[in-house]
C-alpha cells in the first residue's frame, strides 16, 4: 500500500513552521450560509505540498491574525491546498471574505494523521457532524483512490439542516458509487423539502453494513455526537468500550477537531489543532 506521507516529500513546496508562507486562493466555494472552501497556491510558484489526511494548516490573515484549520482537500493531488472554514470568529471572518487572486500565510502541516494504512485490509467507518467531514474528507479521498486495499466503506453523516450539509454533489456522487455506503441526516427539516432520515447522526450506525470486529471507525464532531454510540447501533453488535476523553464545546465546533474511534482492530489516540485537547474515542469492539 502506498504509504501517505507525514511530511512533505523531497522536491515538495516547504512551509516555515513558525514563519507563513504567502499563498494565493485560486477558488472560493460556498458550501453553507457561514462556511466556505477554499484552494489556494502557493504564491512563490511550483512545488507539491504534501500532508496526511487529518493534519491542519495554520491560516494566517495578514495584520489579523491565523487560526488552525484541517486540511480538506485530496492527499493526492498535492498541488494545490483545499481548506474548509466556518465563519465564526474575526479570522476565520476575514477568510471566507476572500476572493480569487488574494493572498494568505499558511505554516503547516502539523498535528497526527488519520490511520489509514492501519485500517488497510479491513472496513473502514467515517462518522461525522456538521463541519465535522471536513478533516475526515482527505480520508474518503484516500481509501477510495486505493479502494482496493480496503473492505466495505461506510459514511455516516449528519448536520443541523439539509442546508447545512458540506459537499453536496460530492455526497450525491458519493451515493452513486456502488462501492461506498452513505447515510446522511440531519437534526430537523421541513418533511415537503427533505425526503432523507431526520435525528441525531448515531441513530444510523446500525445500519451501517461493516463488520464491528473488522471496522476501524474514524469519527469527528460536537462533543455530543463524541459519546458513546446510540442503543439502536449496540444492537447491531457495535459495542461501546474503554472511554472518550472530554472535548470542550468550543472544540467542538471549530473545522479541525477531531479524534480517532478504535475497534477490535486497531486503537488510536491523536491531538486535535484545539490547543491542549487529546481527542482518543475507544470506540468499538
Amino acid at each position: 500500500m502506498a504509504a501517505v506521507p507525514e511530511r512533505a516529500p523531497a522536491g515538495a513546496a516547504v512551509v516555515e513552521a513558525m514563519a507563513p508562507s504567502p499563498w494565493a486562493v485560486r477558488r472560493v466555494k460556498r458550501e453553507t450560509h457561514d462556511t466556505m472552501t477554499l484552494a489556494i497556491e502557493s504564491a512563490e510558484g511550483g512545488g507539491r505540498y504534501g500532508f496526511a489526511p487529518g493534519q491542519f494548516n495554520m491560516l494566517y490573515v495578514f495584520g489579523v491574525g491565523e487560526a488552525a484549520i484541517s486540511i480538506s482537500g485530496d492527499p493526492g493531488a498535492p498541488q494545490e491546498l483545499v481548506h474548509t472554514v466556518r465563519a465564526v470568529g474575526r479570522v476565520t471572518n476575514d477568510i471566507c471574505r476572500l476572493r480569487r487572486g488574494q493572498t494568505l500565510g499558511v505554516r503547516g502541516p502539523f498535528g497526527s494523521a488519520w490511520p489509514v494504512d492501519a485500517a488497510a485490509g479491513g472496513d473502514v467507518l467515517i462518522v461525522a457532524g456538521g463541519i465535522g467531514l471536513a478533516p475526515l474528507r482527505p480520508v474518503l479521498y484516500h481509501v477510495l483512490a486505493h479502494r482496493s486495499e480496503y473492505g466495505r466503506v461506510a459514511l455516516v453523516y449528519g448536520a443541523r439542516t439539509p442546508g447545512d450539509l458540506l459537499y453536496g454533489p460530492e455526497l450525491a456522487r458519493w451515493r452513486g458509487r456502488f462501492d461506498v455506503q452513505v447515510e446522511a441526516t440531519v437534526d430537523a427539516a421541513d418533511p415537503d423539502a427533505w425526503h432523507g432520515h431526520v435525528g441525531v447522526v448515531t441513530t444510523l450506525i446500525g445500519r451501517v453494513e461493516c463488520e464491528p470486529a473488522e471496522t476501524t471507525a474514524m469519527v469527528c464532531g460536537p462533543e455530543v455526537m463524541m459519546r458513546l454510540p446510540s442503543p439502536s447501533s449496540r444492537s447491531e453488535g457495535w459495542r461501546p468500550s474503554g472511554s472518550t476523553s472530554r472535548w470542550s464545546a468550543a472544540c467542538g465546533a471549530r473545522s479541525g477537531c477531531a479524534a480517532t474511534a478504535s475497534s477490535g482492530r486497531s486503537s488510536s489516540a491523536r491531538t486535535g489543532p484545539c490547543s491542549g485537547t487529546t481527542g482518543s474515542h475507544r470506540g468499538f469492539a
